[in-house]
């Protein structure tokens, strides 16, 4: 699938994207919220994860938000403007704090992971077609937008539905689930996730999503449900990814499953968004199925092999050299700490575990 658009005007960019980012705060020690006694400050936010990294890519890329008029928005629009990202259409908010969270330093898939969120009020939580740029999101190739966004208000799940509609001239429409029930107290919060995902071209979602959320359980499930999209990306974890495209008048969509490579896991935090990137990246380039997939676990491992939400991806080149490996030399890739500064080939990465 190539990335078509409305692509007419000096302003449009290659992604645009919607949605919340806070200050994040990182424990300087592993230990509870209790016991530690300062925190390193950082940022997080799954859009504006994904628009890093693509822009580090060398793609254009537009930020479109709400933030407080507070030294925690400067921040954030600083330091997101400071990776590439074109920030100019994030608005400031004078009566909304911009949001912040504090997050213990374990991984999240353990029991003694801690997050304490302090988003409720947030500028971002108030969005509405009214007090977003909602032109500066249609000038774009693709609109990547996720579930998160649609749980903050009211107000924000009414912009997602009026931006994942029909409309004359929309751009190609990412949808990433992320489905956090933590911020779905009422259960009807996942057929609303479902109802969104429908309304894109392309969809995200992991299969551990699919179970947890809608009760689908395999991917022939998970197409019948979303029945809207053209492709529909579904990760399996560490196993690896398949991408299910719907082409022509075909009765089936085609399927094509890759492997992830072997990684040294740092931190699972960021991996997601990263992979969203990377296979957003090559959907940009034109490039096929088995690439745009392997393109995003190559993102996903720059993720994973540093302890923050944000990684640069590997070089172009790189990650392209990568990309062109056999089935065996993939199948033997590993991937650590430090592995995208590798400045020549692959063969260093390329070996038996």
């Amino acid at each position: 699938m190539t990335a078509t658009g409305p692509c007419n005007g000096p302003d449009v960019v290659d992604v645009a994207a919607l949605g919340e980012s806070m200050v994040t705060f990182l424990p300087s020690r592993p230990g509870r919220l209790a016991d530690v006694p300062s925190f390193d400050r950082a940022i997080g936010g799954a859009e504006s994860n994904v628009l890093c990294a693509l822009a580090a890519a060398g793609h254009s890329a537009r930020w479109v938000s709400r933030v407080g008029a507070d030294g925690f928005g400067d921040h954030l629009v600083e330091t997101i403007g400071a990776h590439g990202v074109d920030v100019a259409h994030v608005g400031r908010d004078t009566a909304r704090p911009t949001g912040i969270y504090f997050r213990t330093a374990g991984d999240r898939a353990t029991d003694a992971h801690e997050v304490a969120y302090y988003r409720a009020g947030s500028a971002a939580s108030a969005m509405t077609a009214d007090t977003v740029a909602t032109a500066a999101l249609d000038a774009c190739r693709v609109l990547h937008l996720s579930g998160i966004t649609a749980a903050l208000s009211a107000g924000c799940l009414g912009l997602l539905r009026a931006l994942t509609a029909p409309r004359p001239g929309r751009p190609l429409v990412s949808f990433d689930v992320n489905f956090r029930p933590g911020l779905w107290p009422d259960p009807a919060g996942a057929r609303v996730l479902l109802d969104l995902a429908r309304g894109a071209d392309l969809v995200f979602v992991g299969d551990d999503e699919a179970r947890e959320a809608w009760g689908l359980h395999s991917g022939a499930e998970i197409l019948d449900a979303l029945d809207g999209p053209r492709t529909v990306v579904v990760k399996h974890g560490a196993d690896g990814a398949t991408v299910h495209e719907r082409t022509g008048g075909a009765a089936r969509a085609a399927a094509t499953f890759v492997p992830a490579p072997r990684v040294d896991v740092v931190a699972h935090v960021g991996a997601g968004d990263a992979f969203a990137a990377g296979f957003l990246s090559a959907t940009l380039r034109g490039l096929p199925a088995t690439a745009r997939l392997r393109h995003g676990h190559l993102t996903a491992a720059a993720a994973l092999t540093v302890p923050g939400d944000l990684a640069a991806p590997p070089a172009r080149g790189h990650a392209d050299r990568l990309a062109a490996l056999d089935e065996a030399a993939w199948g033997r890739l590993r991937l650590g700490p430090g592995w995208t500064s590798t400045a020549e080939g692959a063969e260093e990465e390329v070996r038996t575990p």
